[in-house]
């Protein structure tokens, strides 16, 4: 008879479930024993580092990963950083170790107590086995529900049960699958074609979600066919179109009144793969200009159903998109050339304009780079450089969290290790998870991390002028030198002064990983 260790290691290597990221505990111990030879254990020195990396690994990969946690304290740890994995709909399954099961009732020390409730209601379902029989149907579910949400899950498993003999049924769960169709019914398709044909003035919001499925080039095609504009939904973590396209107006700002004014004169808005809508500044007006009707398409049964506004359809928008290119005739001549883009601003002083920077990465880097981006100060300057055409191109904190960026990049590096990997992360991010360098040093990932230094939250200090509260204390952060503190943990690192120091840097192609720090002066995000 099997154990429910053995027994689980079979599962996950049926599922490719074999890279695991974790910084393991006590309780954890027990399930990393015996670990067969084709997985690979990914140490983070932080929760949070563990699970940022995690993130941007299944992100740039397309599949779920394992996370493996300590109980109720290092689960506590990776919960800041789990709020970016739940907006960005990344399928982490997060594997937490429990005390043996005799001493969790009398509260022992490292007993999660109530361990499920502990991750709710972040997780898209969490659980602990009634039995150390049930774990390996219950780390099946974990799996299952991870892929079916979108959505990170959470299994609490007591250390005793891995050693535990599995059962006579308990290998039945070897062989399950679990897949989704969700393409819309005769009548529904129909009816979306009929109203997206009849549009006489139609805009197109694509979301992060038509990055993540691969629907990038995709989209690029029906919105040439609709012949409108295009915008991106607010509170971006991934782009769904290229940003330099002659039909794309931008990222939409996070504010109802802002989004409502970009809809002027538009009969019918358009919405693939995004929530309806994912404000963020409280700037109050109405949803919708009058006259004009929005359609939402997303997987997501939840951001359909707590939509304020419009008619929403779940479904698969690769379908939907795939329906619309078969059934609609284009409207208008082709597209036109791709925007360049304008003169970087220069600043007074010694310190480079954020645009300078970016325009340095633009020009100087492959043309395929994935970008991770963790500047929000910045925004402004990075979307009026950058040249950005190929899928998989971008990615910023869902949740607007700090502590993705430099470990995403190092998640997003290892899941493609042919493509160029560039972090542009602030100063301000960069603190909550620099553990990640050591990772990377580690395990040697090609990955340049570009650190913006300007010592203040430059995102605060804008919002707080929004909220007329300007001066409010604990917004500086002079006297940080990250090049020590990369080479602390194992990373290259070189300050930089000039653009064409920084150019020339930027040309080069290390096999490792490196950071290079460059003052800018402080900018406004929009």
């Amino acid at each position: 008879m099997p154990t429910v260790r053995r027994l689980c290691h079979d599962f996950l290597d049926r599922q490719g479930l074999t890279t695991v990221f974790g910084n393991p505990g006590s309780n954890e111990l027990p399930f990393l024993a015996d670990l067969p030879d084709g997985f690979r254990y990914v140490l983070g020195l932080h929760e949070g580092a563990v699970v940022g990396m995690a993130d941007g690994y299944a992100q740039a990969s397309g599949r779920p990963v394992l996370v493996n946690l300590h109980a109720a304290s290092g689960s506590g740890n990776a919960m800041g950083a789990l709020t970016n994995a739940v907006a960005s709909r990344t399928p982490l399954v997060v594997l937490a170790g429990q005390q043996v099961r005799p001493a969790i009732g009398p509260e022992a020390n490292l007993a999660s107590v109530d361990a499920q409730t502990l991750m709710k209601p972040l997780v898209g379902w969490a659980a602990e086995p009634a039995c150390a029989e049930d774990v390996p149907r219950a780390l099946a579910q974990a799996v299952f529900e991870a892929r079916l949400q979108q959505r990170p899950t959470y299994l609490s498993v007591p250390y005793d049960d891995w050693s535990a003999e599995a059962g006579d049924n308990a290998p039945a769960v070897l062989d399950r699958r679990v897949e989704r169709a969700s393409v819309p019914g005769g009548e529904q398709a129909r009816a979306l074609v009929e109203r997206v044909a009849a549009a006489r003035r139609p805009a197109l919001v694509l979301g992060g979600d038509i990055d993540s499925a691969g629907l990038f080039d995709d989209a690029v095609r029906l919105a040439e066919r609709l012949g409108g504009p295009v915008w991106a939904a607010p509170s971006l973590f991934r782009l769904p179109f290229p940003n330099r396209h002659p039909q794309f107006r931008g990222v939409l700002p996070a504010g109802i009144a802002p989004v409502s004014e970009a809809f002027e004169g538009h009969d019918l808005v358009l919405v693939l793969g995004a929530p309806v809508f994912r404000y963020h500044e409280y700037l109050p007006g109405r949803y919708l200009p009058e006259g004009t009707r929005l359609v939402q398409v997303t997987e997501d049964a939840s951001a359909a159903a707590r939509a304020p506004m419009g008619e929403a359809l779940v479904a698969d928008p690769g379908a939907v998109i795939g329906l619309l290119l078969r059934s609609l005739d284009a409207r208008g001549g082709p597209a036109g050339p791709y925007r360049p883009a304008p003169e970087p601003l220069t600043a007074d002083g010694p310190s480079l304009h954020p645009e300078q920077v970016f325009a340095a990465l633009r020009d100087e880097l492959p043309e395929d780079t994935a970008y991770v981006v963790e500047s929000t100060s910045t925004n402004s300057a990075w979307w009026r450089q950058m040249d950005l055409r190929r899928q998989g191109s971008y990615y910023f904190p869902a949740a607007g969290g700090l502590g993705f960026g430099l470990p995403g990049a190092v998640g997003v590096a290892m899941a493609q290790p042919g493509r160029p990997v560039v972090g542009v992360i602030g100063d301000g991010s960069a603190n909550y998870g620099i553990t990640a360098l050591w990772t990377a040093a580690q395990h040697r990932v090609p990955l340049t991390i570009v650190l913006l230094r300007n010592g203040t939250y430059g995102a605060l200090r804008w919002f707080g002028g929004l909220l007329g509260v300007p001066d409010a204390p604990g917004l500086d952060i002079p006297g940080l030198d990250f090049t020590r503190v990369a080479e602390g943990y194992g990373v290259r690192a070189q300050h930089v002064g000039g653009v064409e120091e920084l150019r020339a840097v930027l040309a080069e192609r290390p096999d490792h990983p490196r950071l290079i720090q460059v003052d800018t002066a402080l900018t406004t995000p929009s």
